[in-house]
């Protein structure tokens, strides 16, 4: 193990040294805890503990948000904060995202946000900011979706550089003392919707920017003109440019130390190559952090180490004998056991070679992707909490699992059994999770899941949940952790259900803290679950799904303040016993007038499905015929969902 450590250290040293060249940003937690040193009156923060971590472990940090284990933003709303915001901490977090301190006590000029990288949203309203914004002051925030400035003490002219945000959505600027004209921003038309048509032309005059059929105004010939480039004959050598010029040269040098490191690299694993009886395989690891690179270790023998990418199972006549068997061979607990061979028959040496990143972190375990050489990208999920039953019947298990088609389930491809950890491979699904579509960047839009998109991806996880109740219907939890991070979407926005059917293998004593269904209040108060458990899953999703809101049941028990999240199911019951049902949707698809009807039912069949009392929830059949009802699905097509 050793020497495959010092073999591997070397091109890590490199990628280390290269990309340190360019940026070396501190860890998210130093950041973050120098950031709250500046502020005052932080109480609220408590949580944030030199012992404890930011996106992981059994305390998350308040108002901290987290994707797969990095920061991407800070929502510090309504938490009586002041003090002098420390932005040099800020820039030190990559993967920072959004910025809310809404309703909070600070003052001043506004903060340097503009110095933090790809920031796409800043909500400052409701402090006691004050002074002049500078005109260039969003000039270099290219990727900004929403600004919020109102109810503060701003003054003087609105900053022209808003009229450069390509991207902008929303402009909050009310409530201020702020003068002169507002800038031209430069946006496409607003076309005035058919709800409107009730009005007349005259009511529009004066407004250029809008089109429709009540103005007489083609919306595809009134497109907004861009302003022309410069010449790049005309663009005049920056300080930008001269630092370059000394970046290149210093990663010029860096790239020729790696030249040597390398080269002494070769020399030495022609050297143990011959001499290694055992080696410790190391799946490389691109950081998303875009820091040093991290080594992700996975012990396998020498054995299993032989075999290359083989074709399907259906292009290899006469190899009956190997199908959905160990494929290195010798059933040794380090082979790669194909259970499914969709994608092909590959190798554990393959999977150790495959240039790989790290996914998240989950109740379960780890998750990372995986690049094979031959093209094949597969999403490997690594958990030690799995020891409930032996070798033979955790074989048999997943080979259950991974019998299951359906259209709507993503089942496994290939397993890797060792009694300290198992490693679990899937395909690899590019488009990410309904997690990260609804809430990757709090603050920002999530347009592109619009109405048709969120009704397919409900039914479509009706059916294959109720396909698995069916298929699954001896277990007691068919599914068990059943939740957005779980749900993968196709390019097509067809969902994918991922992580069913792990009950009856993980460890006893983990199950409360690594399954969803052990959230459900049965759970909770009695201990007890059952498939109804799986209903109220898929309840807390649909209504996720249909508010936009992120569920406070999906955090840590006693971590659910600090804007951590909406307790939906009570949410949303309270506001459907007032009649209330239109004040719940999610922006992004409210505005579809002609489908509230739909959503509204379908709010009812999330409501339902999140009963408190098991005994009065649906089970998973009729789940999916309420929600198909309440999409006006043709009879025809119900008789053929379970196929």
């Amino acid at each position: 193990m050793a020497v495959a450590h010092h073999l591997v250290s070397p091109l890590f040293l490199c990628i280390f040294l290269f990309l340190s060249s360019i940026t070396s940003p501190m860890p998210d937690k130093e950041a973050l805890l120098q950031f709250k040193e500046s502020l005052q009156n932080a109480d609220a923060l408590g949580s944030w503990a030199p012992n404890t971590e930011p996106c992981t472990g059994d305390v998350r940090w308040v108002g901290v948000i987290c994707y797969q284990g990095i920061v991407t933003g800070l929502r510090l709303e309504d938490m009586g904060l002041s003090g002098k915001i420390d932005v040099e901490s800020l820039v030190k977090i990559p993967g920072l995202r959004t910025i809310s301190i809404m309703n909070n006590k600070f003052g001043g000029n506004i903060p340097e946000f503009n110095r933090v990288g790809s920031l796409k949203g800043i909500f400052v309203s409701g402090n006691q900011f004050s002074g002049e914004i500078m005109p260039d002051y969003f000039s270099t925030m290219r990727s900004m979706k929403k600004v919020w400035l109102s109810d503060n003490q701003f003054t003087g002219e609105i900053p022209s550089s808003l009229a450069q945000l390509r991207n902008l959505l929303e402009l909050r600027l009310e409530n201020n003392q702020f003068t002169g004209e507002i800038p031209p921003v430069k946006q496409p038309p607003l076309e005035i919707p058919a709800s409107l048509s009730g009005f007349r032309a005259s009511s529009f005059e004066g407004n250029p920017g809008l089109c429709g059929r009540i103005v007489e105004r083609d919306c595809s010939n009134n497109q907004t003109q861009n302003e022309p480039e410069k010449s790049p004959s005309n663009q005049q050598p920056s300080q930008t440019s001269m630092e370059n010029t000394s970046s290149k040269k210093i990663v010029a040098a860096v790239a020729t130390v790696c030249v040597v490191i390398l080269s002494i690299l070769a020399v030495v694993v022609f050297a143990v190559r011959r001499k290694r009886k055992e080696g410790l395989y190391v799946l490389g690891n691109r950081n998303l952090n875009a820091g040093g690179a991290v080594a992700v270790q996975v012990v396998a023998s020498k054995e299993s180490s032989s075999n290359s990418i083989r074709p399907s199972m259906s292009s290899r006549k006469g190899s009956a004998r190997r199908k959905g068997g160990d494929v290195n061979g010798g059933g040794g607990m380090g082979d790669l056991v194909i259970v499914n061979e969709e994608k092909g028959v590959f190798g554990m040496v393959d999977l150790m070679k495959a240039a790989a990143e790290v996914l998240g972190n989950g109740g379960i375990g780890s998750a990372y992707k995986a690049m094979m050489a031959n093209g094949v990208a597969v999403a490997v999920k690594r958990m030690k909490e799995m020891n409930r039953v032996a070798k033979e019947a955790f074989d048999a298990e997943m080979r259950r699992l991974a019998s299951l088609k359906h259209r709507n389930i993503l089942p496994p491809l290939a397993y890797h059994y060792r009694k300290e950890e198992k490693l679990v491979i899937y395909e690899y699904v590019p488009n990410g999770s309904l997690l990260y579509l609804l809430h990757g960047d709090h603050g920002s839009s999530h347009a592109e899941l619009d109405w048709p998109a969120r009704l397919k991806i409900i039914r479509g996880i009706a059916r294959g949940m109720a396909y698995l109740h069916a298929e699954l219907s001896s277990y007691e939890l068919p599914h068990g952790n059943l939740k957005s991070s779980n749900i993968l979407i196709s390019k097509d926005n067809e969902p994918l259900i991922g992580e069913y059917g792990f009950q009856p293998l993980i460890n006893d004593g983990h199950l409360t803290r690594a399954l969803f269904a052990y959230k459900s209040p049965e759970a909770i108060l009695n201990g007890t679950v059952s498939p109804k458990s799986d209903v109220y899953c898929l309840g807390v999703v649909i209504l996720e799904l249909l508010t936009g809101k992120f569920p406070s049941q999906y955090l840590i028990p006693g971590n659910q303040s600090g804007g951590g999240g909406i307790d939906v199911v009570r949410w949303v019951a309270s506001a459907v016993a007032e009649s209330r049902e239109a004040d719940l949707l999610d922006l992004e698809i409210a505005s579809s007038d002609r489908h509230k009807y739909k959503m509204v039912k379908l709010l009812h069949v999330g409501v339902a499905c999140a009963e408190a009392n098991p005994v009065v929830r649906p089970d998973m059949k009729e789940v999916m015929r309420r929600v198909e009802e309440a999409c006006n699905c043709e009879a025809e097509e119900f008789s053929r969902l379970l196929r």
